[in-house]
């Protein structure tokens, strides 16, 4: 066994283990341990802190020996309060594990232990004084206590505590952390946090690591709005959940009064208690009441919310969990990524707004026994410290020292993208020191996550949310990067490579300024000149391109294609590529796919076609420019097709539009198609 632990321990081991001594655990001890005890990860960590820093193996299995009768001896179950207090009384004395919080009524202090369940322990005053994070949230502890009968009050409160002795950090230096961090690489310090976590790094691609990291951001920036869906199995609220003394996380439903405190302001809700609140299984939530979502919205937003007369504060993030039904690509293609939330949530635009960052769950993998490390870590306590103090740092400005944002990003976006580099800072680069290099990768890793936000909001809503080029600029070079989204290919929607002939691209717009974005493919077969239909085009769709097919038939002759026409069947399939169906008159576009085909020419790359037609050839203008183009942009366009009659509205586009996409107009189909073809 010794030689097997000498064979495990690497550089990064060593390393560690000199500069942070007595404060690294073997993570595999923690996960033996952990088995048979159901107590918090922090104190299991602290207990073997304590008893097992060592590397000599016969001393760390001394000290597990001592870290299980401790537990056994002296945990006490939540099912064994009575048993426990009768112990006290019988024994006169006993030492026990247990969470300690303590209340300051009238002019006494008194302790409030947990699993003891009792609320009036009498309580040195000195204790308070030297561990004030008894009076903040309260801390595990190993209490000695004693029974001594109170005939002043009559016996109500014979529990007195001689001796209390915390078993999570009395004390943190974080300057001592910020200097101790420069003494590793960016790629060490990576892997050894990942390992505080109980993760192993070197089973890792760059991306995963980054996106494990990520879910430490809500425990050390303030107020930051976190979502993550994906599937079961992958540790969505570990973090949260085990990470922490200082975050809670709900699974079901909860009021307005639990969580934002009561209107008369006697009790504190739980944005102002925890650092953390976090929400397991938000499909759970469906039956919470409206007033919690919308006072929620109101906090996500500012940290601030109205109780009565008075507006209050909090310091709290949020952190949304939830579990996805189906894989990736079937949610991109027909619908959208909010999908697994409760109505409640999922039809409320303004509040899905306010997250910061959406964590791609579905590229996290189920967690196997590879995934977790036998090296060494932080004590979790301590890596939980650090997090805390470093909420009240703030690094959302340092992206200025060498890049801008691009204009899509809002005042909003702006505000999440600052908010996930500055969390991600303190998680990687505590001190301050970051290369350049560091910190695009960061960039780039927070506009991805604002963004994959707002191309769900253009999904489900209007034109207001279709500003989603995202983009940053080099201050030394100007040189301006686009980041998209990798489940949906970013600005890779409409390809600028050329097309196979009869492949169009086209779009829509509603009444209420939703757009599609549509691919036309039309191809050939040995028939009799029919039309054949795939099931995904109906309504008005069907009928446009029922009446250009009309139209092509009718003038077959003169457009040269007659023997085409004769020996062939036309299929025809439309693929939303924003995966939303949005009612589509779709004539020209089909018109210039079905010329195409038959002409065996490619049409060209990056072209848009807009526009309808009657079915004597009458070119039916597009409702609105602004919203197809700005989509298309967005979406890699560098050349739209558009009825001369639209040509009015082209002045009232957006500049970045006419900058990225050449407007080309036409007058009639037959002009429609040599153009988009580039024939003369």
């Amino acid at each position: 066994m010794t030689n097997e632990t000498v064979a495990r321990r690497d550089d990064l081991d060593d390393k560690v283990n000199r500069v942070f001594a007595g404060k690294v655990v073997r993570k595999d001890l923690v996960r033996k341990v952990k088995v048979g005890a159901n107590v918090p990860v922090f104190v299991l960590e602290y207990l073997l802190g304590k008893y097992c820093a060592s590397s000599d193996e016969m001393a760390i299995q001394m000290g597990m020996q001592v870290v299980m009768d401790t537990l056994s001896d002296n945990y006490i179950r939540p099912d064994e309060s009575m048993k426990a207090q009768s112990k006290v009384k019988e024994k006169q004395r006993w030492t026990f594990l247990d969470k300690v919080k303590v209340r300051l009524v009238d002019s006494d202090y008194w302790a409030e232990l947990s699993h003891f369940d009792h609320k009036y322990v009498h309580v040195p005053d000195h204790y308070v004084r030297d561990f004030d994070r008894l009076l903040t949230g309260g801390i595990w502890a190993q209490v000695d206590m004693r029974f001594e009968y109170d005939e002043e009050n009559r016996g109500k409160y014979p529990f007195w505590i001689d001796k209390l002795t915390p078993n999570q950090l009395a004390a943190f230096d974080l300057e001592e952390y910020r200097r101790l961090r420069a003494e590793f690489t960016t790629d060490e310090w990576m892997d050894f946090i990942l390992r505080s976590m109980g993760y192993e790094p070197t089973v890792m691609e760059r991306r995963l690591k980054l996106l494990f990291l990520l879910r430490l951001a809500p425990l050390c920036e303030q107020n930051y709005n976190l979502v993550e869906l994906g599937p079961r199995g992958t540790g969505k609220s570990y973090a949260v959940q085990e990470l922490s003394p200082y975050s809670s996380l709900l699974t079901g439903g909860t009021t307005v009064a639990n969580l934002f405190g009561h209107m008369s302001g006697r009790q504190k809700g739980l944005v102002q208690i925890w650092d953390v609140v976090g929400f397991d299984e938000v499909a759970d939530l469906q039956k919470m009441p409206k007033e919690v979502i919308t006072t929620l919205k109101t906090y996500c937003e500012s940290g601030r919310y109205q109780r009565g007369q008075e507006e209050v504060s909090g310091y709290a993030s949020i952190a949304l969990f939830g579990n996805t039904q189906q894989p990736i690509d079937v949610m991109v293609q027909t619908g959208h990524l909010f999908a697994p939330m409760p109505d409640i949530i999922r039809d409320d635009m303004a509040f899905i707004d306010r997250l910061h960052f959406y964590l791609p769950g579905w590229e996290v993998p189920k967690m196997q026994n590879d995934h977790f490390t036998d090296h060494y870590g932080f004590v979790v306590d301590y890596l939980a410290e650090a997090l805390r103090e470093l909420r009240k740092s703030n690094f959302t400005e340092v992206i200025d020292h060498h890049f801008g944002l691009g204009s899509h990003l809002n005042a909003r976006d702006r505000k999440a993208v600052r908010r996930t580099v500055s969390a991600m800072m303190k998680i990687l680069h505590p001190h301050g020191q970051v290369s350049k290099e560091d910190l695009e990768e960061i960039l780039a890793f927070a506009i991805e996550g604002r963004r994959r936000v707002k191309e769900q909001l253009k999904k489900m809503g209007g034109f207001e949310y279709h500003h989603t080029s995202f983009s940053y600029l080099d201050s030394a070079t100007g040189e301006e990067r686009f980041v998209g989204v990798p489940e949906q290919g970013g600005r890779d929607l409409i390809s600028a490579d050329p097309l196979p002939p009869g492949t169009v691209y086209t779009a829509s717009v509603s009444s209420d300024g939703t757009v599609g974005l549509y691919r036309v493919e039309v191809s050939q077969s040995s028939g009799t000149g029919k039309l054949k239909l795939a099931g995904g085009v109906s309504g008005t769709m069907k009928e446009s391109v029922s009446r250009a097919f009309s139209y092509l038939q009718a003038n077959k002759v003169s457009f040269g294609i007659g023997r085409e026409l004769d020996t062939s069947d036309f299929h025809v399939e439309v693929i939303a590529l924003l995966g939303n169906r949005v009612e589509a008159e779709i004539g020209v576009a089909f018109f210039v796919a079905a010329f195409s085909i038959t002409r065996k020419a490619q049409p060209q790359p990056g072209l848009l076609v807009l526009g309808d037609m009657s079915v004597q050839g009458n070119i039916k203008p597009v409702r609105s420019l602004a919203e197809p183009l700005q989509v298309a942009m967005d979406n890699g366009a560098k050349r739209a097709l558009l009825p001369v009659g639209n040509k009015r509205q082209v002045l009232e586009l957006a500049p970045d539009v006419l900058e990225h996409v050449d407007p080309i107009f036409y007058g009639d189909v037959r002009q429609a198609a040599f153009k988009a073809l580039g024939l003369n």
